[in-house]
């Protein structure tokens, strides 16, 4: 990420709380930095000990280079440039990301990017083996940096680092480092993706196409990286890389115990899926849903290790793409001339009637009533039932779940045809009408026929776990229908509530992630309709509160309200202090692939801290290099307002609805984000409000201000219990006649 979307560091803060010090003395405080700057290169400096400097914010960064080469002697200042020198920080400094120094840093005088690239360049071309090593090393590092990339591709760099890997001389380190080199210069977007040739492509599929015994890491990881990407970006190359690589070689990788290597292989894995016609999405979903693949999932990534959210990420679009696989059945209404579909839905009805629930036996009954069966099915047209597919979504994918149930699971079919088919007209079921809302209701709690979001982290385990993860998932979900009816003595009219239920009972059981099949159905069998109103009269309580349209609780409920304001508005900068990692964003490019940064508020409310981190670290306070004040910041974006929702032209309503970004006076780029759920959003939103002085605005503020006036209600009523309280107060007694009151004397 370029290194211009950073935080100012100044010490006006300081300066606020002496009112008696002039503004222009404060002001020249806050522009200089005391650093320290030395050169890594001891011989030309003499063996010298660094310059302590006093760093100008207010004169070019030429001038203040020119000044440390004369404390060193050094001709040519041109040729120099100062860089960051810490772990998370060593890029260039530029006039844009100067106001990220801080007092007390330490800064390195080295050759420019121009000049290094030049030098670096000589290096590749050069007849000496040992120097293009070493020359190879260095742009491995230095091709992160935006500045040095910039210079390097100036001068055709990136052409020779193509041509040293479509050559193929190097191996082990060496192409290591080529291949994390390329693949960082072309992260930063200045050459265009379409430039590379097949020969190239070719090559690097070489480096995946190995055995995982005989795998190089760090080359694997790179060549992984690179094919995604060409995958992704190339308009015309995606046939070359599906002719040389397929989902089994990459899916081997998995094995690999670097976290890396395992999630670049998922990512080229999704990326072909995304890339491909339905055909070939099919043919690599059947591989990767064959019983050895799934098996490679499941060990070495899903229960291996600790699943990072850069994995969990891609295991969540992988999901969606196989789920996805679904939609176009779903979208897909019968043919009502097919004689397939009238076939299998002479199958439902044989099964069901005429061979005791095993679609093995072939005998078949020769029904004098075809129409009552149909209608015993729960068709709503008995003489012609396959027009009852005719209307998408569900469309013909609710007869493949129908036919998958009684097919599969032939026994349990047939128990729940005949259950309802037994029962008295206005407790009947209908099996078909369930079956396709419940199919429906699928379809949207697992958004299948949404493209996956560029944010979405939530993966279910047991969907990896069986060949054909959708079609059990309704046959639990059918049978489950099929008890809570039966548990809530429904009738026809009660069909809506029923699946309303249903519903209810899928989501709260899937938000607790189970890990299989069997898992989901025994919570979802505990999950009752009766533990359901439970749960929902608990929820409905704590909502609206005890009394809570009586007059003296209204008028109770105003007098605390500011208390609990104030103790949810401290309770948002808790957690801006608690801190937060987000992904990277760009407002030009999106999403920066990979990276991620820690933001945390200051004891003091008065500064933001931020730095880089890594998927699942979490920083303190003291291990932030950079900060903005909060008086700084010129206003907050929330939603589709956010520059980044909108990238090169196409706006991602998928991360809208959770994308917030502020800028301040001094800096053109805004900081961007995208909250990790609306949870984090409001939280977020609601401090950096409070700490404007704005108003917090979030639904959950209402939602938090209900759940706490409700309990402090509770807690000031315990006295009352059992007490009826009034809807007005009682009325106040006339006054009396007179005053003259009599006291006895006892």
């Amino acid at each position: 990420m370029p290194l211009d979307r950073t935080s100012i560091v100044s010490g006006a803060s300081l300066g606020k709380t002496l009112p008696t010090t002039p503004r222009n003395f404060r002001n020249q405080c806050a522009n200089i930095k005391k650093v320290a700057v030395t050169m890594l290169d001891r011989d030309v400096t003499g063996n010298q000990p660094g310059q302590l400097i006093e760093f100008d914010q207010t004169l070019p960064l030429d001038n203040i280079i020119q000044e440390i080469c004369q404390g060193w002697n050094l001709s040519d200042p041109k040729n120099y440039a100062l860089r960051f020198n810490e772990n998370n920080q060593k890029m260039y400094i530029t006039e844009k990301n100067r106001k990220d120094i801080r007092d007390g840093q330490v800064l390195n005088l080295t050759p420019s990017a121009s000049h290094t690239a030049q030098v670096i360049k000589k290096s590749l071309t050069g007849p000496r083996l040992e120097d293009k090593n070493i020359a190879l090393r260095q742009l491995s590092f230095l091709s992160s940096d935006i500045t040095f990339a910039e210079e390097f591709v100036k001068i055709k760099g990136h052409q020779i680092v193509i041509d040293i890997i479509t050559a193929g001389n190097f191996k082990g380190d060496p192409l290591g480092y080529t291949l994390k080199s390329f693949a960082s210069l072309m992260e930063h977007g200045i050459v265009e993706w379409n430039i590379l040739e097949a020969d190239f492509i070719k090559r690097v599929a070489d480096c995946v196409n190995v055995s995982a015994n005989n795998m190089d890491t760090a080359c694997l990881q790179s060549a992984l990286d690179i094919l995604e990407s060409v995958v992704l970006h190339c308009t015309n190359k995606q046939n070359v890389v599906e002719q040389v690589v397929t989902a089994v070689s990459v899916i081997q990788h998995l094995e690999s115990s670097s976290p890396d290597v395992q999630k670049n292989a998922i990512a080229l894995i999704n990326a072909l899926c995304t890339k491909a016609d339905d055909a070939k999405r099919r043919k690599i979903a059947e591989s990767l849903q064959s019983k050895s693949m799934r098996n490679i999932i499941l060990s070495n990534v899903i229960r291996g290790q600790n699943v990072g959210a850069g994995m969990a990420h891609e295991l969540y679009v992988l999901q969606t793409l196989l789920l996805n696989l679904n939609e176009e059945r779903m979208r897909k209404g019968v043919d009502i001339h097919d004689p397939v579909i009238v076939r299998e839905i002479e199958e439902l009805r044989r099964i069901a009637f005429d061979v005791d629930g095993d679609p093995n036996i072939n005998t078949v009954r020769k029904s004098q009533n075809a129409p009552k069966d149909y209608k015993k099915l729960g068709f709503e047209n008995a003489n012609s039932p396959i027009e009852d597919f005719a209307k998408a979504p569900p469309g013909v994918l609710a007869l493949d779940m129908m036919l998958y149930f009684a097919r599969n699971h032939g026994e349990s079919y047939v128990k729940v045809v005949l259950e309802n088919s037994t029962r008295a007209d206005e407790h009947d079921c209908p099996f078909v009408q369930a079956s396709k809302m419940l199919t429906k209701i699928l379809c949207d709690v697992l958004k299948i026929g949404e493209p996956p979001s560029d944010d979405g982290d939530r993966f279910y385990q047991m969907f990896f776990s069986h060949d054909k993860p959708f079609e059990e998932f309704f046959c639990i979900c059918i049978q489950l229908l099929n008890k809570t009816w039966r548990e809530m003595k429904a009738t026809a009219q009660d069909f809506q509530k029923v699946l309303d239920v249903v519903r209810e009972q899928i989501v709260r059981v899937l938000d607790q992630l189970p890990t299989s099949f069997e898992v989901f159905r025994s919570k979802i069998n505990s999950l009752t309709y009766a533990e359901i109103n439970r749960l929902w009269e608990n929820e409905r309580l704590v909502k609206e509160g005890q009394g809570a349209q009586l007059k003296p609780i209204i008028e109770l409920r105003e007098q605390i309200k500011p208390e609990i304001l104030d103790l949810i508005r401290q309770q948002r900068l808790n957690y801006l202090m608690a801190g937060t990692r987000f992904a990277k964003y760009s407002a030009r490019n999106g999403r920066i692939r990979d990276k991620f940064w820690f933001w945390r508020l200051s004891p003091n409310y008065k500064a933001l801290h931020y730095g880089d981190c890594g998927e699942s670290e979490n920083l303190i306070l003291e291990q932030l290099p950079n900060k903005i004040l909060i008086t700084d910041i010129e206003k907050l974006q929330t939603g589709a307002m956010c520059p980044h929702v909108t990238v090169r032209g196409r706006r991602n309503n998928a991360n809208s609805k959770l994308a917030f970004s502020f800028k301040f006076e001094q800096e053109a780029d805004p900081f961007c984000f995208i909250a990790a759920s609306e949870n984090e959003f409001d939280l977020w939103t609601d401090g950096l409000n409070h700490l404007m002085g704005c108003e917090m605005v979030s639904s959950q503020v209402s939602k938090d201000l209900e759940t706490l006036l409700s309990m402090e209600i509770k807690m000031r009523m315990l006295d009352t219990e059992g007490i009826p309280i009034p809807a007005e107060a009682p009325p106040i007694p006339p006054p009396p006649d007179n005053y003259n009151f009599a006291y006895l004397n006892l």
